[in-house]
């Protein structure tokens, strides 16, 4: 991650992602991105563009359960 985030950030992050995971299964790239933005948004928590776009990117490429903390690590 591009800064120091508190555990209650960290486990906000985790649940948005596995959230959007369980959503999303077979959705395309844009609509998981699209659903992290509104997730991240919702729960008031900072999450840049690239990092929105790599756990995107492992959403889409493991097809089940992704560890924020070590995408975004």
């Amino acid at each position: 991650m591009t800064e120091q985030r508190s555990s209650e950030e960290i486990e906000a992050v985790q649940n948005v992602v596995d959230r959007v995971t369980s959503w999303q299964d077979g959705a395309t790239e844009g609509t998981v991105h699209e659903e992290l933005q509104r997730g991240f948004l919702a729960a008031g928590v900072t999450v840049t563009e690239e990092e929105i776009t790599r756990l995107t990117d492992a959403i889409e490429s493991r097809h089940g359960a992704v560890d924020a903390q070590a995408v975004l690590g």
